[in-house]
């Protein structure tokens, strides 16, 4: 019975780090997969992670709490860094539809429970499916199996409140928001010119209603540059994917304290 107890509580915060990482981490928490798969794949990742990952014995004692919490927030965090920077997919989207003129209307992510702009949940399903076809979910499985490298499972305190780990995920933010921006570049800097044809015939034909005229030049023009960019948007989105696993590992360097 001694040495089932240390077991059972190695095992339990193995389960608690993947169960959190489930909650907010990219295509596992979405809604749509019920919450007992999830809670049945967390199970079974845990039992294997149990046997593969060096675990002290821990005892249940007075630390034993701080340590649950520790692993839920830990969980919680990387998976919140990783979602945050694929967001970037639907803050580009969010920009292509201002310009087309998308924005007033939005759609319900069934994924999510929320609004997204209607470019933005297209090129967010493609990126995901791409994710998919690339074993990107592999990866990030590998990313939760490897914290274990860095944030070890018997550490009671970590650098949550260190001001490099704010900047860190400032700094990935900030740069989630560029890549968006240059996914969006091509068909905004595209539709900007149209914007600035359409005013120059506004003015030399006055008679032409130019908004009648204007909103279906812009969503065929839209459309078009989409079609032809769309192998490069890509392109970034692969980009996108290996910056959200070095953003990954260095948030779990920065909690680790290594």
């Amino acid at each position: 019975m001694e040495a089932i107890i240390p077991s059972l509580s190695g095992f339990l915060l193995v389960f608690v780090r993947i169960t959190s990482f489930f909650v907010t981490m990219p295509i596992f928490s979405y809604r749509t997969i019920p919450a007992t798969h999830r809670i049945g794949l967390s199970f079974f990742l845990a039992w294997i992670m149990y046997y593969t990952i060096d675990i002290p014995n821990i005892a249940f004692d007075e630390t034993y709490i701080l340590l649950v919490l520790k692993e839920a927030l830990v969980g919680v965090m990387i998976g919140f860094v990783a979602y945050m920077i694929l967001t970037a997919i639907q803050i580009a989207g969010g920009f292509i539809d201002f310009q087309m003129g998308f924005a007033i209307a939005n759609v319900i992510d069934p994924q999510t429970g929320v609004q997204n702009p209607l470019m933005g949940q297209y090129l967010y399903t493609v990126s995901l499916l791409f994710l998919l076809a690339t074993n990107g979910h592999h990866l990030l499985l590998d990313g939760i199996f490897y914290s274990y490298d860095f944030i070890p499972i018997n550490q009671v305190f970590i650098h949550f409140g260190s001001q490099d780990l704010l900047d860190f995920v400032v700094r990935s933010f900030n740069q989630s928001f560029i890549i968006a921006f240059q996914m969006a570049i091509p068909v905004v800097g595209s539709l900007f010119i149209v914007d600035v044809a359409l005013g120059i015939v506004a003015r030399t034909v006055p008679q032409l209603n130019i908004f009648v005229v204007g909103i279906p030049i812009k969503i065929a023009v839209s459309f078009l540059v989409l079609l032809i960019v769309i192998g490069v948007m890509m392109t970034v989105v692969g980009h996108l994917f290996e910056y959200t696993l070095v953003t990954m590992r260095g948030l779990m360097e920065l909690i680790g304290g290594t």
